[in-house]
């Protein structure tokens, strides 16, 4: 699910072979969402805070291991910005965590549920690319379970992920295509697959009027 580059389908340094997205407008935020996103802000800012400390990295060290810049990780940990999907995704690889790790919410609750009003969606920087968690935020798991939309001709691109981690995903609704180093994969609704993501992949929507549903569990090695 992540990138090389700070901002998902933003600064992309990988060379793509599928077709190329034309530029898309954000859908306008609600209050609900921007109040999402200022959650998800603090709680990144303390998580990225903690983690870095408990491995004895500095900002530059970070920064260094991430391919994210000093500056953009100085101002999460001040909550001055949100991460996109593809920082969170190179933040966690370099810190050798989950993508859920940064994420965690403790809580003592044995049932959860999750609201999909209510949930927390990250978002690409164009919003072509939405990733929604359907499970807790409280803890590193070796599993975890997303919901993926991609609006029509929107593309992902993913850096390779941490070793061992691997993808199983399904189209719920439209088409998909897939991108795994150098080969490509063209799924259809109920289609599935599953493949190594710790090497470079991509996801692509070629639909020029439908969305795509995609539910995606990742899978770890055990840590």
């Amino acid at each position: 699910m992540e990138s090389s580059h700070e901002a998902t389908c933003r600064c992309s340094s990988l060379v793509s072979i599928l077709p190329m997205v034309g530029n898309m407008g954000t859908e306008p935020k609600t209050p609900s969402d921007e109040a999402r996103t200022s959650d998800i802000a603090h709680v990144v800012a303390s998580n990225l805070k903690l983690r870095r400390a408990e491995q004895g990295l500095s900002l530059s060290e970070l920064a260094t291991k991430s391919g994210v810049s000093r500056a953009m990780i100085h101002q999460i940990e001040r909550r001055q910005s949100a991460p996109t999907i593809t920082v969170l995704w190179k933040l966690a690889t370099a810190l050798e965590l989950p993508f859920s790790a940064l994420l965690e919410q403790p809580t003592d609750s044995v049932v959860r549920v999750m609201k999909a009003d209510r949930s927390w969606s990250l978002r690409s920087a164009d919003g072509g690319f939405v990733s929604r968690a359907l499970f807790p935020l409280d803890g590193p798991r070796n599993a975890e379970l997303y919901e993926l939309r991609l609006r029509p001709r929107a593309e992902e691109v993913a850096e390779a992920h941490a070793p061992g981690t691997r993808e199983n995903l399904v189209v719920a609704q439209g088409q998909l295509t897939i991108k795994v180093e150098d080969r490509i994969y063209q799924l259809e609704t109920s289609d599935a697959i599953v493949f190594g993501a710790d090497v470079p992949h991509a996801y692509y929507n070629p639909s020029e009027d439908i969305e795509t549903q995609v539910f995606l569990m990742m899978t770890y090695l055990e840590r």
